[in-house]
């Protein structure tokens, strides 16, 4: 299975932010859209992305730092993105080498879309579930 199919149930919306609002700003947009991380744009090239884990990092050393931040200071500059034409399986391997939970999907220089975790997951479930019903199918004889 390819990245662009699990965006063509998905969808290919994708919130984004800019570098220059307050990270406390960021936390409510990830919470306004029930999301765990938001990608960073600078014009429509990616600056960054900025995720649970980087808020939770500002707020362990300084909770007053949120109101006070910029998302530019805290964001994870270096981006791991996936394409469309990727397999789940690289997919799976990029986010699990990379201990990240949200995958921009890239193609060329736009951004396309974003996987988290639970898509990959949902996906491999329902790709197993539909390859279960057909070995099903084929043993009782009604392929």
């Amino acid at each position: 299975m390819k990245i662009q199919d699990i965006l063509a149930n998905k969808g290919t919306g994708v919130i984004t932010t800019t570098p220059d609002i307050t990270v406390h700003a960021a936390v409510q947009v990830l919470v306004d859209h029930n999301i765990g991380a938001v990608v960073v744009l600078d014009g429509s090239a990616i600056a960054g992305i900025l995720s649970e884990r980087d808020i939770l990092r500002l707020s362990a050393d300084d909770p007053a730092q949120l109101s006070g931040r910029s998302v530019s200071d805290v964001m994870t500059r270096k981006v791991v993105t996936g394409g469309p034409d990727d397999q789940i399986s690289h997919v799976m391997e990029l986010m699990t080498n990379h201990r990240i939970r949200h995958l921009p999907i890239v193609e060329g220089d736009a951004l396309v879309g974003i996987l988290s975790i639970g898509d990959v997951v949902n996906a491999l479930r329902t790709e197993v579930e539909g390859e279960n019903r057909h070995m099903r199918e084929y043993i009782q004889g009604r392929s």
